[in-house]
């Protein structure tokens, strides 16, 4: 048998973290196995458990990097269009977006994770982190929480009625919603998010 070199294993561990991340928003932390993962990258179940204590293990960290990918997208979003709002408006867009509502596996991780979540209390506390440096970097405070509650809230209602007219509607009404619920509010409010 070869050995596998440490870089390789560090590229196969991200491989399966990252798979891992796809296939919890996709189908549920409870519908995806290890073997589920481990198949999806072309590597076997046996070297799961050498590098990762268990699957909360691996959730956990699918779910973490989950949310810093999210984060460095739209700090790298910010620096494109030079303009926080600019920034905000092009989230909008692409958030209450058909593709978004129709690609759970690589959109939104607050949305994606929230039902497993809500029924594993020891992944909370990454999480709510999550939710909390997204919502700065949308805008400071109260207004940011309710803009990124919208946009969360939204995007789950547009998906469980997707297939009806309904879903359409909402994914219109969430971001007008969540376009007046940060109104007033500073324009450079995604630095907040950066500067952590």
């Amino acid at each position: 048998m070869s050995r596998v070199s440490q870089a390789e294993a560090k590229a196969n561990r991200e491989r399966v973290v990252v798979a891992a991340s796809r296939l919890f928003r996709e189908n549920g932390v409870a519908k995806v196995g290890i073997a589920d993962v481990m198949q999806s990258i072309g590597l076997t179940q046996g070297g799961f458990y050498k590098q990762f204590a268990s699957k909360a293990a691996l959730v956990e960290e699918a779910t973490v990097k989950a949310f810093a990918d999210n984060l460095q997208d739209l700090v790298a979003l910010d620096e494109a269009t030079g303009e926080h709002q600019a920034a905000w408006k092009s989230l909008l867009e692409s958030y209450f977006s058909i593709e978004h509502r129709d690609d759970p596996g690589s959109g939104c991780p607050a949305a994606g994770f929230a039902g497993d979540i809500a029924r594993l209390p020891e992944h909370k506390e990454s999480y709510a982190k999550g939710v909390q440096e997204l919502a700065e970097w949308i805008a400071p405070g109260e207004a940011g929480l309710a803009a990124y509650a919208t946009l969360v809230g939204g995007i789950l209602l547009a998906r469980a009625t997707e297939g009806t007219p309904l879903s359409e509607q909402i994914l219109h009404a969430a971001r007008t919603a969540a376009t007046d619920a940060v109104e007033g509010c500073q324009p450079d409010a995604g630095k907040v998010a950066a500067e952590k």
